[in-house]
């Protein structure tokens, strides 16, 4: 990742791209799981019960043996309950659970870094409820129509069972999963029209929300308090039409001296359709003064923080204070080497939720068709440019123009790849530095400017027809 001399080592980029043991049959597995959704599980056929019987065998040696193996039978046959369902969900979030692991070690590999020692607790088992055991009904009802047999009376089901639990903030988490998921399915209705069924990400999110249903599944333990010096990388920024979050990755150095470790602040709001790219920033910037140090290229100064085992950062402004400039670049040549990777709760495990932040400094990018990739000293890696946010700076064409990067690595469509969050370039025989979040404090740039009036108008004008509204 740097050299040597300065704590660290060359990325194995040759390592990323060899084949991985026993991943490909894992994944054949929860593939042949996610298919017999497609058509429903009301009644089975003999391709959806082989694929059930192909899931039950994948996890023969765990565990879950037992309970999936009656699960895929009872689903086989058109007789599955809602425990059924839910053991079914287990079983694929435990293949895919497994194909996390395997990945983070061959990151671990190629990169040099360890993972933390601290381990992620388990949720603690609480009373069921029963509102999780409504949307839990609701997600037994969808596997047996299926996505080819959703309609809008069986997707509005969900709309009474999100509404009661929006108020609860232990259940917020699995109430914004189904809100979401709910206005997929209703968007795509009827199911049986459907020419592209997105099977992997439906199935995502059904096994996702099944298993939040359970009791314990919802919990999100805070481990410990943070005091020390938060030393920002970048911003990966995520913007829907209702909603958008920023998360910040930083390296954490704990004032007692401790192990440096990598952490994440996120923080998310709803918002209008109208506002976007850098509009954003003026929905998130008064939720979190992280960003705003982050825009300035400073550091944070956080004081009995809430963190959780993940290194998930509960974000309090009354608990940071601005610190002194702190260069990303400089931090990810220094620091970042040494920074212990965070641990991942049982049920987090997935390989979208692999984001881990790399260093690359002596590469040859090269453009073609639009694809940009960086090679390295032992070998090459694809930069996925499609996550680069519109409201930033940041574009492909100047990642395409770079001699080092920023990024996270992910696994994406069976490949690693580089999110970039920033990159250093060249520029009239000058260095320029160019980072995805270097909008999140205020701009200059025109087009910047423009978009923050435009969202400015917006919220506006919203705020005074919500203000009519409640006065009449």
């Amino acid at each position: 990742m740097v050299p040597a001399d300065q704590g660290g080592g060359l990325m194995r980029a040759d390592l990323l791209t060899e084949p991985v043991d026993g991943l490909d049959e894992a994944l054949a597995a929860v593939d042949a799981f996610d298919g017999a959704l497609v058509a429903g599980l009301l009644r089975p056929q003999p391709a959806q019960a082989a694929g059930l019987s192909e899931l039950a065998h994948a996890v023969a040696g765990s565990p879950l043996a037992a309970k999936v193996t009656e699960a895929a039978e009872k689903a086989a046959a058109g007789a599955a309950g809602e425990d059924h369902f839910a053991a079914l969900a287990a079983a694929r979030a435990a293949l895919l659970g497994s194909v996390h692991d395997t990945l983070l070690v061959r990151i671990q590999e190629a990169t040099g870094r360890t993972a933390g020692e601290e381990t992620a607790p388990a949720p603690t088992v609480t009373q069921e409820a029963n509102l999780p055991a409504a949307a839990r009904a609701w997600l037994a009802d969808l596997a047996r129509a299926g996505w080819q047999g959703i309609d809008h009376d069986l997707v509005a089901g969900s709309a009474q069972i999100v509404a009661a639990m929006l108020p609860d903030p232990a259940l917020r988490r699995l109430a914004t999963l189904l809100d979401g998921f709910a206005a997929e399915l209703a968007a795509s209705c009827p199911g049986a029209t459907l020419e592209r069924v997105p099977v992997r990400r439906w199935a995502d999110l059904w096994s996702r929300a099944m298993l939040l249903t359970l009791p314990g599944g919802a919990d999100t333990p805070v481990t410990g308090a943070a005091t020390g010096r938060l030393l920002p990388l970048g911003v990966d920024l995520h913007e829907h039409a209702t909603a958008a979050q920023a998360q910040v990755h930083a390296v954490f150095e704990p004032a007692d001296g401790g192990a440096p470790r990598l952490v994440r602040a996120s923080v998310s709001v709803p918002k209008p359709d109208t506002v976007v790219a850098a509009g954003v920033w003026q929905l998130l910037r008064p939720h979190m003064s992280l960003l705003t140090a982050v825009g300035e290229g400073r550091a944070m100064e956080v004081t009995d923080m809430p963190i959780t085992s993940e290194g998930d950062l509960i974000w309090s402004d009354e608990r940071a204070r601005t610190g002194e400039a702190a260069d990303a670049f400089a931090t990810a040549r220094v620091a970042l080497p040494t920074a212990a990777l965070s641990t991942t709760a049982p049920l987090d495990r997935h390989p979208a939720r692999i984001a881990v932040p790399v260093f690359l400094g002596t590469y040859t990018a090269q453009q073609d068709d639009g694809a940009v990739t960086f090679t390295l000293a032992a070998g090459t890696v694809s930069v996925d440019t499609d996550r680069i946010p519109t409201a930033g700076p940041l574009t492909p064409e100047a990642v395409a123009r770079s001699g080092a990067c920023l990024g996270l690595l992910r696994w994406d469509a069976g490949s690693f790849r580089i999110q970039p969050l920033a990159v250093e370039m060249t520029v009239r025989k000058k260095p320029v530095t160019v980072h995805a979040g270097g909008w999140a404090a205020g701009t200059t740039d025109k087009a910047g400017v423009k978009a923050e009036k435009a969202a400015t108008d917006a919220v506006a004008v919203l705020r005074e027809r919500a203000g009519r509204l409640l006065r009449t």
